[in-house]
């Protein structure tokens, strides 16, 4: 069984947030002042695992966890080790800005996970300041260089604003080139607190010629997955490769492929959906596995064609990013 919507989508990527708390407050997701969830409002691990055990026979296989910042949850390792055995899923990551991942790299990796994609915009100290609204940069470098110790795969994510990113793009891109390290630019989208300002997005052909120029050369890579968010290059000289993830310039919409469950048990079916449905009673009920299933399938297919972010049509969620789950 697969959950198809209808434009012939097929959907097998299921982001969870587990919190909407964060340690951070970056100007591209949230305000800097911040009425979190009461924590009794947040799924449980037993309450997500059961969404999972429904989604995974519909066709779920892949899942990310995001925030706010998921390590904020406490033992969120436990909440790894639940999902790990469940039959159908075969992929788990988890999505940090790894301020408090050296604390709990070694746990979540002993539960199982190994998977990271690690929130960072600059390698600059001030800048990471500016954009952050927060100190932490060092916290960050030394969990990477535990987490790639203890094997990990290891994704490094920035977002391209213009202002920052001309100044970042090339030491991220030598850096995750020193390491071994995937870096992955995301366009600058309209998801934030702040008024979106397109021009500060820093598109994806200007990233791709900038790095070309002051790095190396790039060709499409061949393992490239069509129906994957960034489009994928490898450097020439053969030391790694780079993504980019063009939701304003080249939006993904035709092959997306993911579903969301908010820390607060609302499934929605795109990032910038205006609607939502509440599965939070269902999952706290006893039978109701498929009410949940069904509630899965209609929201699938009731999906939008697209977000539209480059026509008139568009209008910014009431929700910003920490809030839904990055």
């Amino acid at each position: 069984m697969t959950l198809i919507d209808s434009f012939g989508r097929v959907h097998d990527n299921l982001r969870i947030s587990v919190t909407d708390r964060c340690n951070l407050r970056c100007t591209y997701c949230m305000p800097e002042d911040v009425t979190f969830l009461d924590r009794g409002e947040l799924l449980t691990f037993e309450e997500i695992t059961k969404f999972v055990r429904v989604a995974a026979p519909l066709g779920v296989n892949k899942i990310r966890l995001t925030g706010g910042e998921p390590l904020m949850r406490k033992d969120l390792h436990k909440l790894v080790r639940l999902l790990v055995p469940i039959p159908g899923i075969t992929d788990i990551g988890l999505t940090t800005n790894g301020l408090l991942l050296k604390g709990q790299a070694a746990a979540l990796r002993d539960a199982g996970l190994t998977r990271l994609n690690v929130s960072l915009d600059t390698l600059d100290t001030g800048r990471f300041r500016e954009l952050s609204r927060r100190d932490g940069l060092d916290d960050v470098l030394a969990s990477l260089e535990e987490a790639k110790a203890l094997g990990f795969a290891i994704k490094l994510n920035a977002v391209a604003i213009r202002g920052f990113i001309e100044h970042d793009a090339v030491p991220l891109a030598n850096y995750c080139r020193e390491n071994g390290f995937e870096l992955r630019f995301i366009e600058y989208m309209p998801i934030g607190a702040e008024a979106w300002e397109r021009e500060k997005c820093f598109l994806a052909h200007e990233l791709l010629e900038l790095l070309e120029r002051e790095v190396s050369p790039l060709a499409p890579s061949p393992d490239y997955d069509p129906r994957a968010p960034a489009m994928e290059f490898d450097y020439a000289d053969r030391r790694g490769s780079v993504g980019i993830i063009a939701s304003v310039s080249r939006p993904f919409c035709k092959s997306c492929n993911r579903i969301r469950l908010t820390a607060d048990g609302k499934v929605r079916n795109c990032l910038f959906a205006h609607d939502e449905v509440d599965v939070k009673a269902l999952l706290r009920s006893e039978g109701t596995e498929g009410a949940i299933a069904d509630t899965i399938r209609r929201n699938v297919a009731a999906k939008w064609e697209g977000h539209e972010i480059n026509s008139a049509k568009f209008v910014k969620p009431t929700r910003t990013m920490h809030a839904i789950g990055g």
